[in-house]
């Protein structure tokens, strides 16, 4: 995804995708749940661009495939969880 292939994206995601976002208090106005592959695909290249400075690393999230972001001093930002069904993602859930 970092380089921007929104094409590619899609074609991962399920088209019902549903993507939960919980900011916390530090990012309150950052929970949301967004709907549809096209939706989850343009919040993510507009998340991406925002925090591209961020060092990202494979992880285990509840025993699935995920993501934990740290910023600049080496700090987690976030951590994303991935459902995935049939091969394609249905769900993703970010804790900031």
């Amino acid at each position: 995804m970092r380089s921007g292939d929104f094409e590619r994206l899609i074609a991962v995601l399920d088209p019902d995708i549903v993507l939960r976002a919980d900011g916390g208090s530090r990012w309150v106005g950052a929970t949301r749940e967004i709907r549809g592959a096209t939706a989850v695909g343009r919040s993510a290249l507009t998340i991406t661009r925002l925090l591209g400075g961020m060092a990202v690393a494979n992880a285990l999230v509840n025993g699935a495939a995920g993501i934990v972001s740290r910023d600049a001093d080496g700090q987690p930002f976030s951590v994303m969880g991935f459902t995935i069904r049939d091969g394609r993602i249905v769900e993703i859930d970010v804790l900031a």
